[in-house]
């Protein structure tokens, strides 16, 4: 594997700007240009895209090296051979498009955990949506009923995805060092959601070395297309 930060080149940022498409739908066929393959190719690649000073750096995992194909941009590279023991503590951030199955008429049908969180908040109160949830609900026996500020309703329902998830993937999360951010919701077509992104961050230590390093080639969670599954970890501090 390969670990790569494709970045504008310095002087040349207003071209590297004009030849990215800036969104999340058009990122994943731009990044095609640095891992050219014959049509039909399935992608073997992850990437997180995090902007600096309004400019945008990719970081990325492939099976196979980059290949440069611009001179608005530049490529630093190495070999990916992650080597991390059982009990290692790793400082993380992750890209996720957290989604919940629930069974329903049509079968199962895949929710946005933030929203599902919110509709099971709304039944248990036979609400019909949030604006009906008024800061000054009471329950039935009188006691105060605010909803919840919306950071602390992504905060939970995140965290709770990615718990549900890390044995999985070969790790316990230090829950109390959870961090959510940058919760967001992408339309696709006639103004329809498509999907969502949130970035987590904090701790986790590895259970399973073997799940974990697999976890890293191979990402987290869905949408990996749209820049969403890339785990980027460090020693902890």
């Amino acid at each position: 594997m390969y670990f790569s930060l494709i970045t504008p080149r310095p002087g040349f940022e207003r071209r590297a700007a004009h030849e990215w498409l800036g969104d999340a739908y058009g990122e994943h066929q731009w990044l095609w240009r640095f891992f050219p393959a014959p049509a039909g190719t399935e992608r073997d690649f992850l990437f997180r895209r995090r902007d600096a000073e309004g400019l945008p750096r990719f970081y990325v995992v492939s099976q196979r090296k980059p290949q440069l194909d611009s001179g608005a941009w530049q490529i630093q590279c190495r070999e990916y051979r992650p080597q991390v023991p059982n009990g290692a503590r790793l400082s993380f951030e992750l890209r996720a498009n957290p989604v919940v199955s629930r069974t329903g008429d049509k079968g199962a049908v895949r929710h946005d955990v933030v929203m599902d969180a919110k509709k099971r908040l709304l039944a248990a109160r036979d609400l019909p949506n949030w604006k009906a949830w008024k800061p000054d609900r009471t329950t039935a026996d009188g006691q105060p009923d605010p909803p919840p500020p919306l950071y602390d309703l992504a905060h939970a329902a995140c965290t709770d995805w990615l718990i549900s998830r890390a044995e999985q993937y070969g790790f316990e999360l230090d829950k109390s060092t959870v961090s959510v951010a940058a919760y967001e919701q992408h339309g696709g077509k006639r103004g329809q959601l498509r999907f969502s992104t949130v970035d987590l961050a904090g701790e986790l230590v590895v259970t399973d070395a073997e799940r974990f390093v697999s976890a890293l080639a191979n990402g987290i969670g869905r949408a990996k297309a749209f820049g969403c599954g890339l785990l980027l970890v460090r020693p902890a501090t």
